[in-house]
């Protein structure tokens, strides 16, 4: 791999590594896909029920396995070939969306019950918790195995702002895809993007494992990835402060309830709403290669985080169509900062041999909370209204906010500013 010298900082400078433009690929492809399915299917089962709680029973299929298996996951991670590994997941995930667009198509369906459609599609969704489980820790390994060390945080900023984008521009395509060619096909979209991954995976060349403890038990394995995250105040504090944001910032879980309901603008309504993040989102990725966001990371990470629970109560009180298009936009731009700033963390403060199970703690408490918050928006919705429990999530993230900065000075001064210039001196 020929490595490029440069005396200024380059925001293009993990983009010169023709396997990590790949990884790129790959990594939008699968997020694009995950991300449009999941809304895709959120839409057709609340257009089957008209129960909000239906919408948190999909979030609770996919985290319950994803949270259960994701630490021995992290294990098999951290054992084996992370190529070879990647491949299981993606052929994984796309039995589940054909099974899906199979269970969306009227011919396959037509005779079924409302009741086994759906059960059928929970159970789908399950099984893709599995999978989840073993994707996130993979991915996150084989970014640190593709570029050299002292690209790690250029590189962390291109993945997580790929990451953000393909994670809100899949939900605005399947807003609009809805609408124009109907669920069914929405998902043969998703399949077709599951096999675009994989044909870019085969680009990549297998890696070396890098574990000095080859052979580890599972138990010694578990306890040495746990506390590390728990003991590393700087991870734990950046994981936390996410997953509550998360959790109950999940707003967009309840969309199609906004768009259906209080907003009454239909499926095309549904595809802007859904798109005004990933307009934040890929502002985030332009602004974040050329403006440097490690140096007072703590804070802003606080003040990203801040600004996106402001934007989610605004978007709960508004009976606007274009302030709430707003508003998630909003919440898209202060979103893709923070994952920005949380992916650059844990990419420069995990050892190598230990980022399959980091990786999965990071799925257990960020990942897998997209999930969990889609449950307790729903559940919340149930009990008292989708805008009170929108504005519930939004003020609960303020508050987490106001606590972590006024009790944990350690993390509100952080600054990556001597990380970024250790690495830079690495060859």
């Amino acid at each position: 791999m020929e490595e490029i010298k440069s005396n200024k900082p380059d925001p293009y400078q993990a983009l010169r590594y023709r396997e990590f433009n790949i990884f790129l690929l790959l990594r939008f492809a699968m997020v694009f896909a995950w991300s449009m399915q999941f809304i895709v299917i959120e839409w057709e089962v609340y257009s089957l029920t008209k129960n909000p709680l239906s919408l948190g029973i999909i979030g609770l299929m996919e985290i319950i396995p994803a949270v259960s298996m994701s630490l021995f996951a992290g294990h098999i991670v951290d054992q084996r070939e992370k190529k070879s590994l990647l491949v299981k997941c993606i052929l994984g995930f796309s039995v589940i969306s054909f099974g899906l667009f199979l269970l969306t198509w009227p011919k396959v369906v037509g005779g079924w019950s409302t009741h086994i459609i759906l059960y059928s599609i929970y159970a789908l969704v399950f099984f893709g918790g599995i999978v989840r489980s073993f994707m996130g820790p993979t991915i996150f390994s084989l970014l640190s195995l593709i570029i050299p060390k002292k690209v790690y945080p250029n590189a962390a900023t291109w993945s997580s702002s790929v990451w953000q984008i393909g994670a809100v521009m899949g939900p605005a395509l399947a807003g609009f895809s809805i609408n124009w060619i109907g669920v069914h096909w929405s998902m043969c979209l998703v399949f077709g993007f599951s096999i675009l991954s994989l044909i870019a995976l085969s680009q990549i060349s297998q890696k070396p494992i890098v574990n000095p403890k080859m052979g580890e038990s599972i138990k010694d394995s578990l306890i040495e990835g746990l506390t590390f995250v728990f003991k590393n105040k700087i991870v734990l504090g950046a994981l936390s402060l996410d997953m509550v944001a998360v959790l109950f910032g999940g707003a967009v879980a309840l969309l199609p309830v906004f768009a259906q309901d209080i907003l009454k603008v239909g499926s095309e309504g549904f595809g802007i709403l859904r798109a005004a993040p990933a307009v934040g989102a890929f502002i985030t990725m332009l602004v974040s290669a050329y403006v440097p966001l490690y140096e007072n990371a703590g804070k802003k990470l606080l003040i990203a985080i801040f600004v996106f629970g402001l934007s989610i109560i605004l978007f709960g009180l508004s009976t606007y169509f274009w302030l709430s298009v707003f508003a998630l936009f909003l919440s898209g731009l202060a979103d893709g900062i923070s994952v920005v700033i949380r992916q650059t963390i844990l990419q420069l403060k995990t050892p190598d041999h230990m980022r399959g199970r980091v990786g999965a703690v990071n799925s257990i408490f960020v990942g897998s909370s997209n999930e969990l918050g889609a449950f307790e928006s729903g559940a919340t919705a149930k009990l008292m209204g989708a805008v009170t429990s929108v504005v519930f999530g939004g003020s609960i993230t303020l508050l987490t906010v106001v606590f972590t900065a006024l009790k944990s000075p350690t993390f509100r001064n952080l600054d990556l500013k001597k990380d970024m210039d250790d690495h830079h001196k690495l060859e």
